[in-house]
């Protein structure tokens, strides 16, 4: 927050819309024929590319790769048959889940 500030104060216009950011990804998931997700880490980007995926009852293909584990009830950890109880994974998809670092796999 104080980075966005200092940069808004030094040149006025910068605007951040989070409700627009998270309401263009969710129209764009609603509107696909299909979707798949390769989310290579976890936290705020998982979060909101699985949750728009299940403003469309989930998508087609996914593959995560983090080193997040269940047990620390993260959302980096969540396995992806979790995200099909959800809806943000279809039942139909075969999900993938690669537990390790991403710059080494």
């Amino acid at each position: 927050g104080d980075m966005l500030f200092f940069h808004s104060y030094k040149k006025e216009g910068f605007v951040l819309d989070l409700v627009g950011d998270i309401r263009e990804i969710n129209m764009k998931a609603m509107k696909a024929r299909h979707t798949a997700a390769i989310i290579i880490g976890g936290g705020v980007v998982k979060h909101h590319i699985m949750n728009a995926n299940l403003m469309r009852n989930g998508c087609d293909h996914a593959v995560l790769i983090n080193t997040g584990q269940e047990y620390d009830g993260s959302d980096s950890g969540a396995r992806p048959d979790e995200a099909i109880s959800w809806g943000k994974i279809k039942h139909s998809c075969q999900p993938v889940k690669v537990y390790g670092e991403a710059s080494i796999v």
